[in-house]
C-alpha cells in the first residue's frame, strides 16, 4: 500500500504538537529548577508525579483490591470474613503448595549462590574467564518455560538409566522427589546469574590481603575461607535475597514440567488455578496476599543490605 502522504498530514500535526508541549513542560520544569529551594521542590514534584501516578494505578489499587477479595467467596461479592485464610492452612493441597514454597526458597537460593560461588572462584583467575561466565549464564537467556521443556525432556531420557542397569522411571510422578527435580531446573537457570555477579566481587577483593595471606603461608583455600568470603559477604546477601524473591515467584517451571500434579504445587501456581482454573476469586487473593507477606520481608531486607554497600 503506498504512502499518502496528505493522509498522514494529521497524524504528523498530532506528534508536533505532542513534542511541543513536552518541550514546554521540560522547560517550565527546568526554569523552576533555577528559582530557589521551594521551587525545586516543586519542580521535583512534578517529575515524581508521573511515577507515582503510574505506582499508585499500577500497584497501590491492584494490591488493596486483591486484600478486599480474599475476604470474599469464590464470586468476589459476598463478604467470607477469615475463611479463605483458615481454608489456606487447613487444605492438604494448599499446605502441599506451602510446604514446597517452603522448600524453594531455602533451597534454590542456597543452592544456586553455592554453585555461582564455586564456579566464579574456580574461573574468575582464568584466562578464558569471559568465556566460562558466558557459558554458565547462558540458561538465564532461556525462559522459564523452555527451561522446563528442555528438563522436562532430560527426565524422561531413560536410555542412560538402561544402560547402566537401572530400570526406566517417570521421575516427576514421585514425590517428594519430583520437588528436587523440578528446583534442580530453577537452580540451573539461576547459578549463572550468581556467578557473574560474585566473580566481579571476587575480583574487587584488594590484591594486597591475599598477598599478604600468601606471605604468611596460608593456603588457597584458606585465603579464599578467610579473606575472600568475608569481604564479599554484601554481596552474597544480595544475591541470596535476589534469589529467594525470585523464587517467590515459581510458577512457568511448575506449569510446564508437571502442572502442579504429584504434590509438586507452590503458592503461585496454586494461586493461578484458584483464581482462573477452578473460578475460587477469593481463595486465589487470599494467597496472593499470602505471597505479598512473604516477599515483604526479603525485598525490605535487600533494600537495606544494598543501602549498607553503598
Amino acid at each position: 500500500m503506498p504512502f499518502d502522504a496528505v493522509a498522514q498530514l494529521p497524524k504528523l500535526s498530532y506528534l508536533l504538537q505532542g513534542v511541543a508541549a513536552f518541550a514546554a513542560v521540560v522547560s517550565l520544569i527546568l526554569l523552576a529548577v533555577h528559582r530557589g529551594p521551594v521551587r525545586r521542590r516543586a519542580a521535583a514534584l512534578v517529575l515524581l508525579a508521573p511515577a507515582l501516578l503510574l505506582l499508585t494505578v499500577g500497584l497501590l489499587l491492584p494490591a488493596l483490591r486483591t486484600l478486599a477479595l480474599s475476604f470474599t467467596d469464590s464470586g468476589g461479592d459476598a463478604w467470607a470474613g477469615l475463611d479463605n485464610y483458615v481454608w489456606m492452612f487447613t487444605d492438604p493441597r494448599a499446605l502441599v503448595a506451602l510446604r514446597n514454597t517452603l522448600a524453594w526458597v531455602v533451597l534454590v537460593p542456597l543452592t544456586a549462590t553455592a554453585v555461582g560461588l564455586l564456579y566464579a572462584a574456580a574461573v574468575v583467575r582464568s584466562r578464558f574467564r569471559a568465556l566460562a561466565l558466558s557459558l554458565v549464564l547462558t540458561p538465564m537467556a532461556i525462559s522459564f518455560v523452555g527451561a522446563g521443556v528442555v528438563w522436562k525432556f532430560v527426565y524422561a531420557y531413560r536410555r542412560l538409566v538402561v544402560a547402566f542397569g537401572g530400570e526406566p522411571r517417570q521421575w516427576l510422578v514421585d514425590s517428594p522427589w519430583n520437588v528436587l527435580l523440578l528446583i534442580v531446573a530453577m537452580v540451573w537457570t539461576q547459578a549463572g546469574f550468581a556467578a557473574v555477579v560474585l566473580a566481579g566481587a571476587i575480583r574487587a577483593v584488594p590484591a594486597e590481603l591475599t598477598e599478604a595471606a600468601r606471605l604468611d603461608g596460608a593456603s588457597r583455600r584458606q585465603v579464599f575461607r578467610w579473606i575472600t568470603l568475608p569481604s564479599i559477604r554484601p554481596t552474597l546477601l544480595v544475591v541470596v535475597l535476589a534469589q529467594a524473591i525470585g523464587t517467590f515467584k515459581a510458577f512457568d517451571i511448575v506449569k510446564t514440567m508437571t502442572g502442579g500434579q504429584f504434590d509438586t504445587g507452590v503458592i503461585a501456581h496454586e494461586m493461578y488455578d484458584q483464581a482462573f482454573r477452578y473460578g475460587e476469586t477469593g481463595r486465589g487473593a487470599a494467597l496472593a496476599v499470602l505471597l505479598f507477606v512473604l516477599v515483604t520481608p526479603f525485598v525490605a531486607h535487600q533494600v537495606r543490605a544494598r543501602r549498607r554497600a553503598g
